[in-house]
């Protein structure tokens, strides 16, 4: 029974560290987003994703660096709400022309 108990934990611990690259790729991508970029996009502010993708990072590293395991109700919030950031909101923001002054109306030049 012990051997089946290490694995899962083993499992555990690989999906929270799965988890946390990709809230901390989410949280990484959004810091060097501009904050005009966001608001172009009609998606909140900058300030919300910021907020929202810390939040994953730090419930990530607080399941992985736990005792109980490195995979809960937590973690799985977190690791949706970056998701939701990576799926929906990078990719409304990289189209805005909210980087600087090179776009012109049909695309960059």
């Amino acid at each position: 029974m012990s051997l089946v108990f290490d694995i899962q934990q083993s499992l555990y611990l690989v999906l929270g560290l799965l988890a946390l690259g990709i809230e901390i790729w989410a949280l990484a991508d959004c810091l060097r987003r501009p904050s005009a970029a966001f608001e172009a996009a009609f998606k909140r502010t900058k300030g919300f994703w910021l907020a929202l993708t810390i939040g994953a990072v730090v419930v990530g590293l607080l399941s992985v660096l736990g005792r109980s395991g490195g995979f809960n109700l937590f973690q799985l919030i977190a690791i949706i709400a970056a998701c939701v950031y990576l799926a929906d909101v990078k990719p409304a923001v990289s189209q805005t022309s909210g980087r600087g002054g090179n776009s012109g109306p049909y695309g960059p030049w």
